[in-house]
């Protein structure tokens, strides 16, 4: 089974209740629910969260796939790891070990079921163990010290000969619940790097970004 597990808090500090905070139109979790809901490598959604008020919300989305895990308080906490609930629920329902497991963000309302069956496919094609999206980034990176990261300052390349660097966009990441139950980890050995459009860089961690991912998301609707 192909399981997207899509885990919220209900105490976000930066933005109250952020994961349902309308994004244009809908509550923010709604955009990878349905992405995960319409794409056709995807079985089962699971919506993780400790808020009754998302849980209220969640129910009225009228998702065929889409289906409400009670997270404990103790892994929704500012502290709590992503791969904490991601264990609680693999434990708590009994997953097999050769299920597939979908971690998605809901902060990363940009990704699309196309992306998400792209990436599978190519997961599948890799023969990896485990795959994460990723966005090129063709920014300078320098150290604090002033030394150069990523190009040779004295032979600045042009932006279109600037091969840049992969940078995770936290959109989708894929493994085995055989590999997260004995790594603890959402990543594991041979890790295969779907390439997502650069707009997708842009995560909801802040107010203003619900501005600009609305603009985003309309500009990029028909892609």
């Amino acid at each position: 089974m192909n399981i997207a597990f899509i885990p919220v808090r209900g105490g976000s500090k930066s933005i109250p209740l952020k994961n349902i905070k309308l994004l244009a139109g809908k509550p923010l979790v709604y955009w990878t629910a349905a992405a995960a809901d319409t794409a056709a490598c995807i079985d089962k959604v699971v919506i993780a969260t400790d808020s009754l008020k998302i849980k209220q919300v969640v129910s009225t989305f009228g998702l065929l796939k889409v289906e409400i895990y009670d997270r404990k308080s103790e892994n929704a906490e500012d502290h709590s790891s992503t791969e904490s609930v991601m264990l609680e629920y693999i434990n708590a329902v009994k997953l097999g070990g050769n299920d597939v497991f979908f971690l998605i963000q809901a902060t990363s309302p940009l990704l699309k079921s196309s992306h998400i069956e792209e990436m599978y496919k190519q997961f599948v094609c890799d023969g990896a163990d485990s795959a994460l999206s990723c966005v090129r980034n063709k920014r300078f990176y320098w150290s604090k010290e002033g030394h150069p990261l990523n190009y040779d300052y004295k032979r600045r390349p042009r932006r279109q000969d600037f091969e840049g660097m992969l940078m995770e966009n936290g959109a989708c990441y894929i493994n085995s619940v055989d590999n997260i139950l004995r790594d603890r980890n959402r990543l594991s050995g041979k890790i295969s790097v779907f390439e997502m459009p650069e707009y997708t860089a842009t995560e909801i961690d802040e107010p203003d970004d619900f501005l600009l991912i609305e603009k985003l998301m309309e500009k990029h609707k028909d892609d």
